[in-house]
């Protein structure tokens, strides 16, 4: 097949969903055509030694990447995020119909970024049908009635037109599935395609003394939350239950975020001596850190538009056979606990995580091991990269009207 992919983000960004995809596509033998922007992801300026441009394509073997100008999308207000998603929608469409115009299938990477592009390129491309891999689904909850209940008014009629348009549509968590049929998707076109992580980089590993040296202090149990420190996480909720605990475990945050002086004030407020900070590591440094901890803590706010959201550190987690707590509700907290692959707890309730981490702290290290290995068994089984990949090319087998080919 000749397969498009429209994605807002594509390596070098840390974007390995469209990007191994990408390279696995052309590695099975279709002929991959990715339009995408110019790499600016997290900073919001252009990475050095790139200069956006109309013409700028570059090849390999069955992969043709077309990057397109946007402006950077780093800005933080409403008016900087629309002038980057409506740009990004601006430039795809120019290009959209020759570079894409032949393909049998179109896959979006669907973020709200790519929303705007998305509703124009399948709008310029007529006839080829679209298979949509839905990563967040846009809420109002919270929108003001100006700038960004305006924004999230568009975003909405869009994500709209876009689920109606497609000929498939993969959610990446079970939840999701009713949010996007309630904004307009065929029920019988949708199907669950959860997320891989970088299987290149997330993988069991045996810690060093280094990574010993950075986790461990002694001999106590150790939960590990690596990642974000924001406001969709509640960090506030592990800081206080670990400081109720702080005789029998210790809790290491190691990244930061827009809430990170917050977390470290409400920690020294309470004399958390257990709770330890780590600044951001290279993800290549994070599968010892994993290993030198007893447990990864994966957390969300009990906010409605999280429950059906799926974050990326569990897969990673699992991948890496690492046992998880996961204080979360919906999606998250049922995927841990089918796979038994750790314990769980609803959000925001620091009484109830001071249980799980107490718990955790006295199940033995055998057990810990065998929760991880069921952990990386459900991974393989139905998050991994060739588990995902061939779900994805199944839709777009049949989104193209054909019959899929046995994997080989």
């Amino acid at each position: 097949m000749k397969i498009g992919i429209l994605s807002y983000h594509f390596p070098p960004e840390p974007a390995f969903i469209p990007g191994s995809l990408a390279e696995e596509l052309a590695a099975r033998g279709h002929e991959v055509r990715v339009l995408t922007g110019f790499p600016d992801y997290p900073g919001g300026h252009v990475y050095p030694g790139w200069r956006q441009r109309w013409h700028h394509e570059t090849h390999s073997q069955r992969l043709s990447v077309r990057r397109v100008p946007r402006y950077p999308g780093g800005a933080a207000s409403v008016a900087g995020r629309m002038a980057s998603y409506l740009s990004f929608a601006g430039s795809a469409g120019l290009v959209a119909r020759r570079f894409l115009g032949d393909v049998d299938a179109l896959y979006v990477f669907q973020l709200p970024a790519t929303t705007f592009a998305a509703a124009g390129v399948l709008r310029l491309l007529g006839r080829v049908p679209a298979v949509l891999h839905v990563q967040d689904v846009w809420t109002r909850d919270g929108a003001d009635e100006g700038g960004e209940g305006r924004f999230a008014a568009r975003m909405g009629s869009a994500m709209t037109r876009i689920y109606r348009t497609a000929a498939r549509i993969a959610v990446a968590a079970p939840s999701m599935r009713d949010l996007v049929v309630a904004a307009g998707a065929d029920p019988a076109r949708v199907r669950l395609v959860l997320n891989w992580t970088d299987e290149r980089i997330f993988h069991p590993a045996t810690p060093g003394a280094a990574a010993r040296q950075l986790v461990r202090r002694d001999g106590r149990c150790v939960v590990m939350h690596a990642g974000t420190i924001g406001a969709r996480q509640g960090l506030e909720t592990a800081v206080r239950a670990a400081a109720a605990l702080d005789r029998t475990m210790d809790l290491v945050l190691v990244g930061s975020g827009a809430e990170e002086r917050r977390v470290r004030g409400l920690a020294a407020e309470l004399g958390a001596g257990n709770v330890r900070f780590l600044e951001r590591r290279s993800p290549v440094d994070m599968p010892e850190l994993y290993a030198a901890a007893d447990y990864q803590l994966v957390m969300l706010r009990d906010l409605p538009e999280l429950r059906g959201m799926v974050p990326g550190k569990l897969q990673a987690a699992l991948s890496c056979a690492a046992p998880v707590i996961a204080s979360a509700g919906g999606d998250t907290a049922e995927l841990v606990e089918r796979a038994r692959a750790g314990l769980s707890c609803p959000p925001e309730d620091w009484a109830a995580l001071a249980d799980r981490f107490w718990l955790a702290a006295t199940i033995p290290p055998p057990t810990r091991t065998e929760m991880g290995r069921r952990g990386r068994a459900a991974y393989l089984r139905e998050m991994s990269l060739p588990a995902g990949v061939d779900q994805i090319e199944r839709l777009l087998h049949e989104a193209a009207g054909r019959v899929a080919q046995p994997a080989t």
